[in-house]
């Protein structure tokens, strides 16, 4: 089964420095359908204007991954980490037993990004944080695995799932395994999953099904994170 959440209904807040769209609640945006997709708890499709960004502030027990659309994003943390974390690019934070964080966007331009929330399967862990660069070139054959919960890639979390991205060129198709089931976003462009069309900016549900076929019906670039139920 899939399910389409087109954009334009998503929830929307803008306080000037940050124009947010929430595909579950979140802060002051509230639907009681909207509560989350199993240990999925947040997808923030965030613009954040140049020269702001979200002050110092905490979290616990929580694995917060931020996926970079355009533009750059700064972190630094009470453990010392300080990095910048460009477009096409992947930070991630086991928020664990407890971290203070700010991320803020010194560019000189909007930065994009999604932020990711994703319930644990361990509590009270040593925070931390890492990034990676991943390659930019065309996805041929398949998505490339950015995020694991079980060493798999570059990027590790506590919870057994999976979070994918690729850069189709248009015409370029592709079958992707879902182990749990996944959240599809459309960062790019234009795809079509399993006769849905879905415009960037849009997310897809899919449920009880093992694999699904992603055909970009323009230049695209896609997110799959495949997420175990609560």
């Amino acid at each position: 089964m899939v399910t389409t959440h087109a954009y334009k209904n998503l929830g929307h807040t803008n306080y000037g420095w940050l124009d947010a769209r929430y595909h579950f609640s979140f802060a002051s945006y509230y639907n009681p359908n909207r509560m989350g997709f199993g240990v999925l708890r947040v997808i923030n499709d965030d613009v954040i204007k140049a020269g702001s960004g979200f002050d110092t502030h905490s979290h616990k027990n929580m694995e917060i991954i931020t996926y970079v659309r355009k533009g750059a994003i700064t972190h630094k943390d009470s453990n010392g980490n300080i990095g910048r974390t460009v477009a096409g690019d992947v930070q991630i934070m086991s928020a664990g037993a407890g971290i203070s964080h700010s991320e803020f966007n010194y560019e000189n331009e909007d930065t994009s990004l999604y932020q990711i929330w994703i319930e644990p399967n361990r509590l009270e862990v040593s925070p931390r944080w890492d990034s990676y660069e991943f390659p930019k070139i065309p996805t041929t054959d398949e998505l490339s695995l950015l995020v694991s919960g079980n060493g798999s890639a570059p990027l590790t979390i506590h919870q057994d799932a999976f979070i994918y991205a690729g850069h189709l060129l248009e015409g370029t198709q592709v079958n992707q395994k879902v182990k749990h089931q996944a959240y599809i976003l459309v960062s790019e462009g234009k795809i079509e999953i399993e006769g849905e069309l879905l415009n960037e900016g849009d997310g897809l549900e899919v449920k009880s099904i093992s694999s699904i076929n992603i055909k970009a019906q323009r230049d695209s670039k896609v997110l799959v994170i495949d997420v175990p139920q609560s």
